[in-house]
């Protein structure tokens, strides 16, 4: 077990070689007020500088890293980014910067690079997915999905229309209701159907005058595609509702099928997810958000246009915008990795990008389904949703099996969502992991159903070879005091 850095500290052992200053001096030579001092000293540990470096460098040793492992989890797209994309987003041209620049007199030529990128990628991704404008201004997918209910309020205020309702279905993304509850709408969740897809009998007879939008996951977060979508949209259009679109898991669909094409009026796109930007850790994120043309003039301002002279420009006056929803130009570095992995890739790579994902999918869904639970048999797209209801049965459950998993090195999959599943196991290997490493999954997830069906008890002590074993999740979670 590694020591605490306070448990490293001895007194007068120091990472610095700055000179000692009185409080007088630092008075003098700081000119901060003397109130501000201590009046003893911070309760810091005393290390040298190598013991720093070696304590810091250990711990990161503990991470668990997508450069050195698998991450199976599903709806979050836990894939591999390029390094060359990296390398491209620290370029000093883009990296040093000023976002004020392009509004500074004689500036704007500064910046004709960084504005072409937005621009470009603003252009791509509305081919990409059939819209005709986007904005890149969204700094999550949650947030990109708030900016699109948003643009439905813009658009049936502007038509004058009652609309006070958005449809759901609860194989939705979480964020999804939140999303039209912040806009002002009452969310009506519709069952999930026998089949997977949305129960169509229950969502004709919840579509009236007043439903918004209609909030789709395609694929949904059971990994299945909307076999109904042509008839969902056509239905929702004829009530002036919009159909907007949760791009979270368009690698399933990239290169292959537009959203556009189907119906869909709004949709946000993850760009941390389906186009090779860093996620985990909470961020950073980007989730453009892109339009058919009725609802371009209600994009957020600003928005990078091209000049007749071919220049780039940002265009402010656009009085029917709901205005800016992020600080500048949005998450600028993660657009720019995007912008890197699309020209990476071109557009066969973007198809091979979703064969590959619906493929290895496929593949793992197919090895394990004999010995874990699948609650809607048919080919999945981008991930499979497994159930632990057998394992239940005899005392493992779905977080027990997560816990196995780590015991034995590897990250677990999804657990417990989409809620529509119980002792739900949601697994999506993405396009970027080998068939060797998915083996290794299957062959640990085999393994382990064989031992939860012959010694179940083995179970609630793992994982038991990490330096923090299994803790009281529910404990964490309610009773959040410190203690030491």
């Amino acid at each position: 077990m590694s020591k605490l850095i306070y448990e490293k500290s001895a007194p007068g052992r120091r990472a610095d070689n700055l000179p000692h200053l009185t409080p007088a001096e630092f008075a003098v030579n700081l000119r901060i007020p003397r109130k501000y001092f201590r009046e003893q000293a911070a309760e810091l540990p005393e290390v040298s500088e190598l013991d720093v470096v070696r304590h810091f460098t250990n711990l990161s040793r503990k991470n668990f890293s997508v450069d050195a492992n698998m991450y199976p989890l599903g709806s979050c797209t836990m894939k591999y980014n390029p390094k060359v994309c990296e390398r491209i987003a620290a370029l000093d041209g883009f990296s040093s910067l000023h976002p004020l620049l392009p509004q500074l007199r004689g500036g704007g030529m500064l910046t004709q690079g960084a504005l072409e990128v937005l621009f470009e990628t603003e252009r791509w991704l509305s081919e990409i997915v059939g819209m005709d404008g986007f904005s890149l201004q969204p700094m999550a997918g949650s947030h990109g999905e708030l900016t699109g209910m948003m643009l439905v309020a813009a658009y049936h205020k502007d038509k004058a229309n009652r609309k006070t309702k958005v449809i759901i279905p609860d194989s939705a993304h979480g964020t999804n209701p939140s999303s039209a509850a912040i806009a002002g709408y009452t969310v009506v969740s519709i069952p999930t159907g026998p089949d997977g897809g949305i129960d169509l009998a229950r969502y004709e007879a919840a579509l009236d005058d007043e439903v918004a939008a209609v909030m789709l996951t395609c694929p949904s977060t059971l990994g299945l595609f909307e076999r109904d979508i042509l008839k969902i949209a056509e239905l929702a259009h004829k009530r002036d509702a919009l159909l907007y679109y949760d791009g979270a898991n368009l690698n399933a669909l990239l290169g292959r099928c537009r959203p556009g094409d189907l119906g869909f009026d709004v949709v946000h796109v993850n760009l941390h997810k389906t186009f090779g930007t860093p996620h985990g850790g909470g961020g950073p994120g980007s989730g453009p958000v892109g339009v058919k043309a009725k609802l371009v003039p209600f994009l957020p301002t600003s928005i990078v246009v091209k000049r007749a002279d071919g220049t780039f420009a940002l265009e402010y006056e656009r009085p029917k915008s709901i205005g800016y929803i992020a600080s500048f130009y949005g998450n600028f570095a993660i657009i720019l990795r995007a912008y890197a992995y699309m020209l990476l890739l071109g557009g066969e790579g973007m198809r091979r990008v979703s064969e590959n994902a619906v493929l290895n999918a496929n593949y793992i869904q197919a090895r394990l389904k004999a010995r874990y639970d699948l609650p809607y048999n048919r080919l999945c797209m981008h991930e499979c949703v497994f159930s632990a209801s057998r394992q239940a049965a005899k005392g493992v459950h779905a977080i027990d099996v997560a816990k196995a998993l780590i015991e034995r090195g590897l990250h677990p999959p999804t657990v417990y969502f989409p809620l529509v599943v119980k002792e739900a196991l949601m697994i999506e290997p993405t396009e970027t992991e080998s068939r060797e490493q998915m083996d290794e999954l299957i062959d640990m997830m085999l393994e382990i159903a064989d031992l939860a069906d012959r010694d179940p008890a083995q179970f609630p002590a793992m994982p038991r070879n990490t330096p923090v074993g299994r803790l009281d999740e529910v404990k964490a979670a309610k009773d959040m005091r410190f203690k030491a």
